[in-house]
């Protein structure tokens, strides 16, 4: 029988992600002068206001209120109407240094032998339903929020966006778990007031989002998704009216409450911890990220057309506790998913170090995940800027998303004997 699955992404104004974008930048700026920092930093936004709190040891000092203010103003927040702005908003810091407590059962004399920051377990997953071996509906709804953005700083087409937003889209499946068609899109995105009446104003909305938004995204699909969208798709945008009170001011942000936006939307699993904010010894992200790293290169080379991959760690011990695989009854090779999970084992060192080594994961890589989800994107190299009146002036060349690479693709089809 058919059925219809969804999942939503938000945007980067969304008080959630406002939040877990200042985090990462905190991260991002500690890594960059002290690359062996250890830093856990949470922060909770609300009207005119910014709380930083958390841990950390480092032998850097920053200047944390000027990043805060940068992060929110390039997300534009930058009018005082908003109630929230980079230029006039309030920063307190509370932050501490972290618990030598924890830090003895992560620090070692030899850096291999580096425990596990945290216990818990993490997943990663992928699947062939997109070339990116994302899940499709999460996909979309990304999509349809990033060209939102980039319509909002343009100006020109939509003039009135601000920048909260969120996006869902539903997507019918067969029985052989096929997407048939685009059932359902909901976008809700804050705007300008327009000071007329209200019926107009959802009018022009709606025909903005469906006519000049939406065509752009189907623009950046491939040919055979692009014929998932027909004219029977429904349409809620701004279902609840009016949208002009919005982002800190309308809702209380917090970092590491939009765990699934920024993993797999639904699809697979999750298993709770965050990951803005928090350096790689912190497992809750480094082996999230290796675990997707499996998976794709998994998925890429073969081996299934959908896996799920976790992971399991005991706070200060080396070694994983566990390593699980599940194929979903879609292995391609003659083995059952205890026999994939052996030869994973064998591929991949699970070592909190072995991956932070292998992933480049002690670089300020970390700002750009924190918005639009932290998988699926592709793998580059950039120049990041950071400045500090303590540190001075830093320029360093940094890979993002190593965890997206392909890179292991010919070990596996080697160790799967795949073609």
């Amino acid at each position: 029988m058919a059925y219809l699955f969804t999942s939503e992404s938000v945007s980067e104004g969304h008080p959630d992600k406002v939040a877990d974008q200042i985090s990462d930048a905190l991260l991002d700026n500690f890594l960059a002068f002290d690359p062996d920092s250890k830093v856990a930093c949470e922060t909770l936004v609300t009207t005119g206001q910014v709380v930083l709190a958390g841990e950390v040891k480092s032998n850097t000092y920053l200047d944390v209120q000027t990043i805060a203010r940068d992060v929110i103003n390039t997300i534009g927040y930058t009018k005082g109407e908003y109630q929230f702005s980079g230029e006039s908003c309030g920063v307190i810091s509370l932050i501490h240094e972290q618990s030598q407590d924890i830090n003895q059962g992560v620090d070692r004399a030899k850096k291999e032998e580096q425990g596990a920051g945290d216990q818990g377990m993490m997943f990663g997953y992928a699947t062939k339903e997109t070339h990116n071996y994302m899940p499709l509906a999460l996909d979309i709804s990304h999509k349809i929020l990033q060209v939102l953005a980039d319509l909002r700083r343009e100006g020109n087409e939509i003039s009135y966006l601000r920048p909260d937003a969120k996006a869902q889209v539903t997507i019918e499946y067969s029985d052989e778990n096929v997407p048939q068609r685009i059932d359902t899109i909901v976008v809700s995105t804050q705007h300008d007031d327009f000071n007329n009446d209200d019926a107009l104003m959802l009018a022009k909305i709606k025909k903005d989002i469906i006519k000049i938004l939406i065509p752009r995204v189907v623009a950046q699909l491939p040919k055979h998704i692009q014929s998932l969208f027909n004219s029977d798709i429904q349409y809620h945008i701004n279902p609840t009216g009016k949208f002009v009170i919005g982002g800190p001011h309308g809702d209380t942000g917090l970092t590491g409450r939009k765990i699934i936006v920024d993993t797999y939307g639904g699809k697979g699993a999750h298993g709770g911890g965050a990951f803005s904010g928090k350096d790689p010894s912190k497992v809750d992200r480094s082996a999230a990220y290796a675990s997707r790293h499996i998976a794709k290169n998994l998925v890429a080379a073969g081996v299934a057309n959908e896996i799920l991959v976790q992971v399991s760690y005991a706070i200060g011990v080396v070694e994983p506790t566990s390593i699980f695989v599940d194929t979903y009854g879609t292995a391609q090779v003659d083995l059952n998913d205890g026999e994939i999970a052996e030869k994973v084992a064998s591929i991949f060192d699970m070592r909190p170090f072995a991956i932070e080594e292998r992933l480049k994961l002690r670089n300020p890589i970390y700002l750009e995940s924190a918005a639009y989800g932290h998988m699926g994107k592709e793998p580059k190299v950039i120049t990041k800027t950071f400045e500090s009146p303590y540190n001075g002036k830093i320029e360093k060349e940094v890979e993002l998303f190593t965890w997206e690479k392909l890179d292991f693709v010919d070990k596996v089809k080697q160790e799967f004997s795949l073609q």
